[in-house]
């Protein structure tokens, strides 16, 4: 026999120190070209579902969809808010879309004709309808004017009978985006309706996103809804207001709803959304709390200052409105409401009576005022009967299910302004309601209370 060859370990690597040093040198440029290229710059993360990987739509290079997008301190890595598997909560989800009682009672909602959608009622009128522990009675919510869409687009959203999300972009304010990371059920069972004005649709035309031969419009997960924005209200953002609250309304068959400004991205299933943030925690409405505001007047003195709204003397009657009628600064004593200023760019709502009594007392202040949100919403959560179950978030969640870009900087080709529509002039305070206290003379005792509570 033989003698057997012995092997012998070549001498570059007889160094067990050479090779430690070799092994740390090639996983840390593995590591570092990993975190360079991964979108999430987060190394390993696991997705507790199969996401969809090809993409919803193929967008032309001079859209910019993705341009503009605003920088978050959050770190990708971190999960302030984990989910579910996703196959049980899509199961749950739907068991609680086909159990009909857990999302009673019906409302009766007020009808008739009016000049305005709304209604327009006056401040001692909807107060009148802010105690609803009788259900019998009618409550003003919109429709007071028919809503200007297609028979077929009325139709399909007639016929959305689980969970919807809705977005609207109107004056070509915002880029359409898609969203991402949904599971592989989710575009069979989720609709997803995106409202339009003219304006946004030429926006579309020029960029060829749609087609000019079809009436019916789909851009990606996206249905398009035109509506007829001339007939509603002159201020677009008012417009807008209708599909952010009234979902109730023009989805009645809909159980879940999740509402996303344009300006967002969703980066995560809505069903998982919806089952982390209001069916775990068996709340009527999650919403985030705003960045940096806790109190009304805070938001309402920002509202001034960087003219968020044109009309200052406006907002300081209507600041002065609420605190003759009840509102107060935040305290203690409001939890577990943390915040009476709300982040409303995010809204999931499960479809009963306590959301849905918020939605439509909410949308009677817009259209009583101003379509600034944030102004109402502790005026109405805190005087509604009965109460609100809300979860209030973390702002670190909305940055961890969605990115936030840009509004649109500037028209693109051919200006796309509606006929006959001026920018108003910001009108100022006869009392300056930034800085004199006693510019509101009914809520010097809000303002006296809010100092005192920051001191």
């Amino acid at each position: 026999m033989g003698k057997a060859t012995s092997f012998k370990t070549p001498p570059l690597f007889q160094s067990k120190l050479l090779c430690i040093s070799l092994l740390y040198l090639f996983t840390t440029l593995f590591l570092a070209l990993y975190n360079a290229l991964s979108p999430t710059r987060c190394l390993f993360r696991s997705s507790p579902f199969d996401p969809l990987q090809t993409p919803l739509f193929l967008y032309p290079p001079a859209y910019g969809v993705h341009k503009h997008a605003l920088p978050t301190h959050r770190s990708s890595c971190s999960s302030p808010l984990f989910f579910s598997d996703y196959l049980l909560v899509f199961k749950e989800i739907e068991d609680l879309c086909k159990n009909l009682s857990a999302f009673t009672p019906v409302f009766r909602y007020m009808e008739g004709n009016a000049r305005f959608f709304g209604g327009k009622f006056g401040t001692k009128q909807r107060n009148s309808f802010f105690d609803h522990r009788n259900d019998r009675v009618e409550i003003p919510c919109g429709f007071f004017k028919k809503f200007p869409i297609s028979n077929a687009d009325r139709i399909a959203m007639e016929n959305c009978n689980g969970v919807v999300v809705v977005s609207a972009i109107f004056n070509n304010h915002d880029k359409i985006r898609q969203p991402r990371d949904l599971g592989s059920k989710t575009l069979d069972s989720v609709c997803f309706f995106m409202f339009v004005d003219d304006t946004t649709l030429k926006g579309f035309h020029y960029h060829q996103l749609v087609s000019r031969r079809f009436q019916e419009y789909k851009i990606g997960a996206w249905r398009i809804v035109k509506v007829l924005s001339n007939s509603l209200y002159d201020n677009p953002a008012m417009n807008g207001v209708i599909p952010k609250y009234l979902v109730h309304r023009l989805f009645p068959n809909s159980k879940f709803s999740i509402w996303i400004d344009a300006k967002l991205q969703l980066t995560v299933d809505p069903l998982l959304l919806i089952h982390a943030l209001v069916v775990s925690k068996n709340v009527d409405m999650a919403i985030s709390r705003h960045p940096e505001f806790i109190h009304t007047m805070e938001e309402a003195m920002a509202t001034a200052r960087w003219s968020k709204w044109w009309d200052v003397d406006s907002l300081q009657r209507q600041m002065e409105t609420y605190c003759q009628n009840g509102l107060q600064p935040w305290t203690s004593n409001k939890l577990p409401y943390p915040s009476d200023v709300p982040d409303s760019s995010l809204i999931v709502r499960k479809h009963g009576l306590g959301s849905n009594l918020f939605s439509c007392l909410l949308f009677n202040e817009l259209e009583a005022f101003n379509p600034r949100d944030q102004l109402a919403f502790a005026y109405v959560r805190d005087n509604m009967s009965p109460k609100l179950k809300l979860n209030m978030f973390e702002v670190e969640v909305l940055e961890q299910v969605a990115v936030e870009y840009r509004h649109n900087i500037k028209s693109f080709g051919t200006s796309f302004s509606e006929e006959g529509s001026k920018p108003k002039r910001t009108k100022r305070a006869i009392h300056d309601l930034l800085i004199n206290s006693s510019c509101c003379s009914k809520c010097q005792k809000y303002l006296q209370e809010m100092w005192d509570e920051s001191h």
